[in-house]
């Protein structure tokens, strides 16, 4: 397998604990925007500031699609279907959860994935 490459927010309370969770089962790496070399991704902070992004057999997926991407990894294929299937729906879920990081409701999302 190749390796799998994670760039989150490592100030993001429901971004780490979501790592750690994935970590259970897959074996990633797990790299903070904030203090990576980004250039040797060809990403910017700007862009990691905004969604996670994960590389993987030469692709770099964002947003939504990492996610699917790792839940599938991880065996969690009916999760991952589902994302995809939901297509805009996803990818606008995703967006407002990463807009919102602070708020009660991602807090409530972040404890149950701890």
């Amino acid at each position: 397998m190749s390796e799998i490459i994670v760039i989150f927010d490592g100030k993001c309370e429901l971004c780490k604990n979501s790592i750690s969770w994935v970590s259970k089962k897959l074996k990633i790496s797990a790299i903070d925007f904030h203090t990576a070399d980004l250039s040797k991704l060809e990403l910017t902070k700007e862009q990691c500031a905004q969604e996670v992004f994960v590389v993987y057999e030469n692709k770099t997926l964002s947003g939504a699609d990492a996610v699917a991407l790792l839940l599938k990894l991880r065996g969690n294929r009916i999760a991952a279907l589902i994302i995809k299937a939901l297509g805009p729906v996803s990818r606008f879920g995703y967006r407002w959860v990463a807009s919102n990081r602070k708020s009660v409701s991602v807090k409530i999302i972040s404890r149950l994935v701890s």
